[in-house]
């Protein structure tokens, strides 16, 4: 039987196989050369002290052991083309992998996604961050992938009580994520190699007789008697079904605009606000590592923290080591970021969403809009920040200390953002409590943090889609909608999901919820 130790490394030990064969020979006390093989089964860093460790749990194979390499295979996905259809709604995380576990469950998914396919993304991608030309249908946000595809691939979560983790990570491993997604403490797949992964997702979907439609938007859903009938798409044409898996993601105003109109119940949620700071990925390794290079064995470091200012959260979101900040707007007229890194994490800066938890009486000057006060509350600070940008997709820009001390940067340096900056007193961006907090929340991260509150940091605003405003509300048990009967409401759109693995269970729930309906 193989060994199983838990024990802590130097980073170059972590990194060498020979290295770390010497070191477990000793621990275990035998020869290196009777040791067949080392699985690394979990890894995290722990950078507590000034000497820098990783944590590993590994399990020994001496020579003469049965070992096996361990091949990640897909599920046995039949083929499905004269099955029973269910319309999904979002080619997102929660849409995919609702879709993969109808295939699995014998039911034909027909997934509407108004985007286009990842190829084709690029090219609006590449609008928006040259030709600041925003397309309404195919961007950050929307297009295959969802929001994810092309803004990190980020994997960890806390959502553990939700459903089975690995399973998700598994199932990426299968269509070709790298085996450190199941390992590390903080697994990241990186924005240059996801693509490529959905991509083959889509194609296994289509592969068992399931539908993808790109470029397809849905401009109304058919109810009749509170139950679902099918959807209409922006050509005129009518797809029929009785079973509904609403999955739009946290940007699809137009859907929550739609539910609004046709009654269906939903209601404003709070969400979180603020900016992405941009420090020098050096700075940030030096003070989490403790040290003034952080060498070849480490990889870029990351940052989580989380202080009560006022009696509101403010903490850091989505943090991208060795990334870059992206132009995240969904229509003309707003301005967005958000924060991205390829697999190697090897840009020169980090940058991180610093957001203040918002409550339902923030909205109140917007309670005319009702379940939608929160959505507009979001956009008014959004098109502000395109009016103050000078109404193009350059970004309000200013240095981290002038901002405390609500003085105008007298210059801008170059940042990751590539649609460019505009210096501009960030108090005008947003309401003046949230300024005020925000000041407050850098002059205490400062403390913390030795070296963060200081003027080589870029704040950009506004980072304003942590989460969706809205929630379409569902039942605890069936999932499906209080009201409307086939409908369900599904993953970060619906309010129910933060991150590509939380959405990808709930798209996975929503699927066994319909087939176990179904086969009553």
């Amino acid at each position: 039987m193989p060994q199983e130790l838990l024990l802590q490394v130097s980073p170059e030990i972590a990194s060498n196989e020979s290295l770390l064969k010497d070191y477990l020979s000793k621990q275990i006390k035998v020869s290196a050369n009777e040791i067949q093989h080392v699985s690394i089964l979990k890894r995290s860093i722990d950078a507590r002290q000034k000497a820098v460790k990783i944590n590993l749990k590994v399990s020994i194979f001496l020579k003469g052991e049965p070992f096996q390499e361990q091949k990640i295979e897909l599920p046995d996905y039949q083929n499905v083309s004269t099955a029973q259809e269910v319309i999904v709604v979002g080619a997102g995380p929660a849409g995919l992998f609702a879709a993969l576990q109808l295939i699995e469950l014998g039911l034909k998914p027909i997934v509407i996604e108004r985007g286009k396919d990842v190829r084709g993304r690029r090219r609006d991608l590449k609008a928006i961050n040259v030709d600041h030309i925003v397309n309404e249908d195919s961007n950050y946000c929307f297009g295959e992938g969802g929001a994810g595809t092309y803004s990190d691939g980020k994997l960890y979560t806390r959502s553990k009580k939700r459903g089975d983790v690995t399973r998700i990570l598994e199932l990426l491993v299968a269509f070709g994520a790298t085996g450190d997604i199941l390992v590390d403490a903080h697994p990241h797949i990186g924005t240059n190699k996801l693509p490529q992964i959905i991509q083959d997702i889509r194609e296994k979907i289509i592969e068992c007789g399931g539908q993808v439609l790109f470029e397809t938007r849905v401009t109304d859903i058919l109810i009749e008697n509170n139950e679902v009938e099918g959807i209409v798409t922006q050509n005129g044409d009518t797809i029929s079904a009785n079973k509904l898996i609403l999955a739009t993601g946290h940007s699809a105003r137009d859907i929550f605009e739609l539910l609004d109109r046709k009654k269906v119940f939903i209601e404003a949620k709070p969400f979180a606000l603020g900016v992405r700071a941009e420090h020098p990925q050096s700075l940030i390794d030096s003070i989490q590592y403790s040290c003034d290079y952080r060498g070849e064995f480490l990889p870029p470091a990351p940052y989580s923290i989380v202080k009560q200012v006022n009696g509101r959260g403010m903490y850091s979101f989505c943090m991208c080591p060795g990334g870059v900040i992206a132009p995240c707007a969904t229509s003309p007229g707003e301005v967005v970021t958000n924060g991205w890194s390829p697999s190697k994490r090897d840009q020169a800066t980090a940058n991180s969403g610093i957001v203040i938890e918002l409550k339902l009486e923030d909205f109140k000057p917007f309670e005319k809009f009702g379940p939608l006060a929160g959505m507009e509350f979001q956009k008014s600070i959004e098109q502000k920040a395109w009016h103050l940008a000078g109404e193009t997709q350059r970004v309000p820009a200013q240095r981290m200390v002038d901002f405390t001390q609500n003085k105008v940067s007298s210059d801008i340096p170059k940042t990751s953002y590539v649609p460019g900056t505009t210096s501009v007193e960030m108090g005008q961006v947003f309401p003046g409590f949230l300024s005020q907090i925000l000041r407050e929340g850098f002059t205490e991260f400062g403390k913390s943090m030795r070296g963060y509150l200081t003027n080589e940091a870029i704040l950009h605003a506004p980072e304003s889609r942590t989460s969706s405003p809205v929630r379409i509300p569902r039942d605890a048990v069936s999932y499906e909608h209080l009201q409307i009967k086939g409908l369900y409401p599904c993953g970060e759109g619906a309010g129910y999901a933060g991150g590509i693995i939380s959405a990808a269970i709930d798209g996975e729930k929503c699927a066994l919820m319909i087939a176990e309906v179904l086969r009553k």
